[in-house]
């Protein structure tokens, strides 16, 4: 088997997971339909008059404008008990001790002396409580799909009917001044605008004081409407620090300075409205809709009377999109086409002086307007699509119907009794909390076909690499009928569909055309297991897999399907992965591999051969596993907790060094951290020099010898600034500034400079000339000149590397000065080895950048613990020369369960709150400008870091139990022709080929490749089968898209990313192997000469 044949049948095995995986998502987290009509003050929402016969009237739209100016400041993540004062009065409030309560004490006097102007609402989010969709849902009044939390990275133009958009329809002026975010939202919406770079999560004053810059000018100028200011210190100040932090109750602060400024300048016309986007969790993250997450404040502010009666005890909670219809109304505008919303009826109700009667008659007026706008789009939007419930939406229009019947009745007499107002108004409220809910519902609805097709795409790849796994070590392995057939059958099903569509004139679905590709080509696979299975195969050969490690992965899958062992599987990972260690231990015991040599020297009953000694010692192996055991605990400890066990508390030691506030505790931290460094630079060093790998003067080992050592100084140094950076003087900010982007380029850059050098020269071997023996003894070759055939180098490779064992241990000291030139190779038995544990390294070190300091302490246990394991895994893998070479399922199993151990170990969780957004600003402290992919590029590196390593290190598995390979007796094969002169005597000890049984057989290694790689993309392969299949049997569960839908886009994109990683490790391991080659046929070459 041919190396590219194994690349071209891998990769085309990833592209049907991927084909499995698109047609799936497109079936699961489907976009809703995005309306364009718009509102118009010439076109009533319904029939019927507009209230008090308003229409026509100056300043009229479908109600009358009770204001002609708003103030609306949006402070990013404004929790609800941000506003809370210092004691609050509520059960169940936070302790006094918090340092962001009472910040905001304008609020609170506010409503203590005008309880008639002023109301505090606790403003229930929607989730995802992202950014983007909250201005969406703040302006459109609409619900964003779960799908769209991923546009967070690259916000574009809303086109439905929006608040913005009516304003300007209107002519008015409306002024913005913040978050650059609205800038692509709304383009050349505002009359004027100030934008300040928003993605910089580190940055908590150029934003703010930017607004402030332009702000009080502005309100004293008086040429505005409509003035928006988006502040964005508290978000970025919980995302670095964490609401706890003391510079969260100096933003809060500040933040109150900036409203008590408002209030003594605005008029008697003007509405104050003060909204947090969304809130955020004890660590400072969002996204996700946890009860930190989806509670947010609203401050609403008016120097005329505003509400009729005095404030609640406790807040009143209204739904974060109400907002959009009660502006629209109150401003006197259209609300907008897709609103969703209920209006606030307390604003309507008028002055505390109003009557009872007139205040609800307005309130009903309010609620209709709004439900007539409600009603109408709900008509539109069943008839362009089919999402709503036919039979729900046919019961939300009788009640609605019944309801402008009665409120029309109440126009004629309005002088009916209270008790009918009032059942009014709960029947529009009833329809309109109903749509609300039938549209959050509807939304989520999934197209049961593709999610059917992607899961049995994914079933089907699963048993594809179950079954190629078992032939790839075949003599015969059936390539064409696996690839080329298959291949050639995909790529005719892509065509003929295509043909079909351009026929018909349907739409081409990318997503589906792919998944027509991908089963026609699985199509005479198929028929291949089917003709096998005629064969006379048992169904026992298609579960190779032995009972504990299958009984392992069972377990794990199972847990897929349970919301709370998904929460709780950063705890279950270790437990599942000592287990497996301690069953390896167990089997390497039952095979009498820890047993101490005396008892191995006693031969078995009714056995006449004495047992063979132990590759390694009992109490060696018995370390190995103390060791993975304690690394393993000790990677625990860095664990962040999931939001559903309020209980749990995440380490400290995630949070980066910048957030500390002790000096001399940063100061121990930053020592242990550089220490970690300097231990894993060592600990790489001394493993390369043990084997003999940096005496060669090769590029990449001149690279290993100082670019490591330079990357590590420039590592230590950005973290040092990063975690200082706030306390540098101000002279030095500049420079410090500067540097805090220069560094981490820097060491990306010679990080990617390292893996060139390695591809260019990946033999890292010293080599030397000397005097050798004659040429017959040191090369016999049945043929003249270089070798012409695989199979020629294959006879000449062992004998070549043969005589460099014996130059290099001296053993040719006797031979004759005169003979011809020899060459000497330094530690060719760790060649392979040696470049992926370089590459390793040089990887490492840009993805440690993106994480917390404190995290390279993990990626130090990461390396120990993959090097234990190894080890383990090697004492109980035999070396079968001349082949067949496999790597066994339990390895396999623990080397991907490792992978998801560190990826909880490094502080990550598979939820979207808990993802490190601080990581796209490293190197980029600035931004990075309209380049969108860049910072989710750098964000996702630092989220899938481990599934990355973990992949392209998966061939080492198979290298280290040669690498392991011990001394053993002697027993060379002698040419015919030369028994005299090769003749050696059967006590001396062989010096092991390790790495070079590779070279000897060449086919046997690259199938064994190939099977590596199809059992590690089943292992992944099944995981991502599983998450589909939970996804798709809860889809209806409570927890469907807090728990089960980010769980499977995570091990979606961590498949992606593993698959990728896989291919170039293998990928890498074949280019070794060909330079080796090519420098054996160049040496043979000039032996011959």
């Amino acid at each position: 088997m041919q190396k590219v044949s194994v690349l071209l049948f891998l990769a085309w095995v990833c592209f049907l997971f991927y084909a499995g995986i698109a047609l799936f998502t497109s079936g699961f987290l489907l976009m809703r339909l995005e309306l364009t009509n718009h509102s118009s003050c010439q076109e009533p929402p319904g029939s019927g008059p507009l209230p008090h016969g308003h229409r026509g009237e100056p300043g009229a739209c479908w109600m009358t404008a009770r204001f002609s100016r708003v103030v609306l400041v949006l402070i990013d993540a404004l929790r609800f008990d941000f506003a809370l004062p210092k004691s609050p009065h509520m059960p169940g409030a936070p302790p006094v001790s918090v340092p962001f309560l009472g910040k905001l004490g304008s609020l609170n006097r506010i409503l203590e002396s005008q309880p008639h102007h002023a109301r505090l609402y606790r403003s229930q989010v929607d989730p995802p409580t992202t950014t983007m969709q909250r201005l969406k849902a703040l302006t459109t009044g609409s619900l964003p799909t779960f799908i769209d939390a991923g546009s967070n990275f690259a916000s574009h133009a809303i086109v439905e009917d929006n608040l913005i958009k009516q304003l300007t329809s209107a002519g008015r002026r409306v002024v913005f001044m913040g978050d650059d975010t609205w800038k692509d939202l709304f383009p050349a919406a505002f009359s004027q605008a100030f934008f300040f770079p928003s993605f910089n999560v580190r940055d908590l004053h150029t934003v703010d004081n930017g607004i402030l810059e332009h702000l009080y000018p502005t309100v004293d100028s008086g040429e505005w409407d409509v003035l928006i200011a988006h502040f964005l210190g508290v978000d970025h100040c919980g995302h670095k620090h964490g609401p706890h932090h003391p510079e969260m109750a100096k933003k809060l602060s500040q933040m109150d300075q900036v409203i008590q400024g408002l209030v003594e300048r605005l008029e008697n016309d003007t509405l104050l409205v003060v909204a947090g986007d969304h809130g955020m969790t004890m660590n400072g993250d969002h996204g996700g809709d946890s009860e930190l997450e989806v509670s947010a404040a609203l401050f609403l502010y008016s120097p005329t009377a505003l509400f009729s009666s005095a404030p609640p005890e406790e807040p009143e909670v209204v739904p974060q999109v109400s907002l959009v219809p009660t502006l629209a109304l109150l401003l006197g505008l259209p609300i907008p086409f897709g609103n969703v919303g209920e209006v606030m009826v307390e604003v309507f109700s008028g002055s505390e002086d109003s009557q009872f009667h007139s205040s609800a008659l307005a309130q009903a007026s309010a609620l209709h307007l709004n439900a007539q706008q409600v009603s109408r789009f709900l008509h539109t939007y069943s008839t362009a699509t089919q999402d709503l419930q036919i039979k729900e939406l046919q019961r939300l229009q009788s009640l609605f119907s019944k309801a402008s019947a009665d409120y029309q009745r109440l126009l004629q007499s309005p002088q009916r009794a209270e008790a009918a107002l009032q059942a009014v108004i709960a029947e529009l409220q009833q329809f309109l909390r109903g749509a609300r809910a039938m549209c959050i519902e509807s939304w989520a609805r999934f197209s049961l076909v593709r999610m059917a097709g992607g899961a049995t795409l994914l079933a089907t790849a699963c048993f594809l690499c179950l079954l190629a796994s078992q032939w790839a070590t075949s003599p015969g392995f059936p390539f064409r009928s696996l690839f080329l057939i298959p291949v050639l059958s995909g790529l005719a099903g892509a065509m003929l569909y295509a043909g079909l569509l351009a026929t018909t004139g349907l739409k081409l679905d990318p997503v589906v055309l792919g998944a027509v590709a991908a089963m026609g080509s699985l199509l005479p696979c198929l028929w291949k297991a089917w003709a096998g299975w005629g064969a006379g195969r048992h169904l026992a050969d298609l579960l190779p897999i032995p009972g504990p490690v299958l009984l392992f992965l069972l377990i794990r899958l199972a847990a897929f399907f349970s919301d709370s062992f998904v929460v709780a599987e950063a705890r279950a990972t270790p437990f599942l992965l000592g287990s497996l260690i301690l069953l390896l231990l167990a089997q390497l015991h039952w095979e009498g591999q820890l047993l101490p040599p005396r008892l191995l020297a006693v031969p078995r009953l009714g056995s006449s051969t004495p047992p063979s000694a132990p590759r390694h010692n009992g109490a060696h192996i018995l370390g190995l596993g103390v060791g993975l055991l304690l690394c393993t605990r000790l990677a625990g400890l860095f664990h962040r907790c999931p939001e559903e066990t309020p209980a749990c508390r995440s380490s400290p030691w995630l949070s980066p060094l910048a957030s500390m506030v002790g000096g001399r505790a940063k100061n121990l931290w930053y020592g242990a951290c550089v220490g970690a460094l300097v231990a894993l630079l060592a600990f790489v060093r001394l493993w390369l020099h043990r084997y003999g790998n940096l005496k060669s003067p090769e590029p990449p080992v001149l690279f290993v010898r100082w670019g490591l050592p330079l990357m590590a100084l420039a590592t230590a140094a950005y973290w040092a600034l990063a975690s200082g950076a706030d306390e540098a003087p101000p002279r030095l900010r500049a420079l410090v500034a500067g540097a805090s982007v220069m560094l981490p380029r820097a060491v990306a850059g010679l990080a990617a400079s390292g893996l060139m050098l390695l591809l260019w020269r990946p033999v890292t071997v010293l080599v030397k000339a000397g005097m050798g023996t004659p040429r017959t003894r040191t090369i016999l070759t049945p043929f003249s000149g270089p070798p012409t055939s695989q199979a020629d180098l294959d006879y000449v490779v062992p004998q070549i590397y043969r005589h460099m064992q014996e130059v290099f241990q001296g053993r040719l000291a006797k031979t004759k000065s005169q003979g011809p030139p020899t060459v000497t190779a330094y530690q060719l038995g760790s060649v392979y080895s040696a470049a992926m544990v370089t590459a390793l390294t040089l990887l490492a070190f840009p993805l440690l950048l993106l994480h917390a300091e404190r995290i390279s302490l993990v990626f130090l246990l990461l390396f120990l613990q993959s090097f234990l394991l190894l080890h383990l895994l090697a004492a109980g893998m035999p070396i079968t020369t001349p082949g067949p070479f496999i790597v066994p399922w339990q390895a396999v199993s623990a080397w991907a369960l490792l992978a998801t151990h560190t990826f909880y170990s490094t502080g990550h969780q598979p939820v979207f709150p808990a993802i490190h957004w601080h990581a796209a600003f490293v190197g980029f402290p600035e931004g990075h400008g309209s380049f969108t992919w860049l910072p989710a590029l750098l964000v996702g590196a630092n989220t899938f870091a481990s599934h990355l390593l973990f992949a392209v290190g998966c061939p080492l598995l198979l290298l280290w139990p040669f690498l392991c390979e011990s001394q053993r007796p002697r027993k060379r094969r002698q040419p015919p022709g030369n028994e005299a002169e090769t003749r050696v005597r059967p006590e001396e000890e062989e010096e092991p080929l390790k790495e070079m049984r590779l070279q000897d057989a060449p086919h046997h290694f690259n199938a064994a490749l190939l099977q590596l790689g199809l059992k590690y993309l089943f292992v992944l392969g099944t995981q991502i089968l599983a998450c589909a299949l939970a996804a798709s049997i809860l889809r209806r569960h409570l927890m469907v898209w807090k728990v089960f839908a980010p769980k499977f886009i995570f091990e979606a994109v961590g498949f992606i990313v593993s698959s990728v990683g896989l291919l170039l490790g293998i990928a890498l391991v074949m280019r070794v192997d060909s330079a080796v080659s090519s420098w054996f046929r160049q040496l043979v070459l000039a032996q011959q000469r």
